[in-house]
């Protein structure tokens, strides 16, 4: 084989490798919640907020809240410092442990917390106290970031304050 050709394929194989690597690195979410006792815990520990998005399948604002807004987020090292951040799908039949360790699913657990649209964005303290006003929907999505941070801003404040 010719000696170029070889450096060549190398050259391209190694560039395919390190962009799987990007790629697989990148692959970001934000989880379904299966206990919230687990993620009471954790709270306690980082001393933040849980928030948690209601979203529901073919909810195109939720897409666009997880795409625009949260998965960013979540790749800012920052927020990890601020907030636990977690998915319930309203439409949802699977199990889900809540703060007080009752078992119930994802939508009985939507009904309780008075959700009526999606998506909703709640803020909770690790006993399950809402701590902002909630956002619900996305109608002003040139604003949003401004107020989805100035909640999280206020939930981690009455964190650290104790209350």
């Amino acid at each position: 084989m010719n000696v170029k050709l070889a450096n060549g394929l190398l050259a391209i194989i190694l560039a395919w490798f390190i962009a799987a690597g990007a790629h697989a690195q990148d692959k970001v979410e934000i989880p379904l919640v299966r206990d919230f006792t687990l993620e009471a815990t954790n709270a306690r520990t980082k001393n933040v907020p849980i928030l948690v998005m209601f979203s529901s399948h073919n909810c195109a604002f939720c897409t666009q809240l997880l795409q625009e807004f949260l998965l960013p987020m979540r790749r800012n090292a920052e927020y990890d410092a601020k907030v636990i951040m977690r998915q319930v799908d309203v439409g949802s039949s699977a199990p889900l442990r809540t703060f007080s360790g009752k078992v119930t699913t994802h939508a009985r657990f939507a009904r309780e917390n008075r959700i009526k649209l999606t998506p909703t964005i709640k803020l909770f303290d690790a006993e399950g106290r809402e701590l902002t006003e909630p956002l619900i929907g996305l109608s002003t999505p040139d604003y949003y970031g401004g107020f989805l941070d100035q909640r999280i801003d206020a939930a981690l404040a009455k964190m650290r304050a104790g209350k």
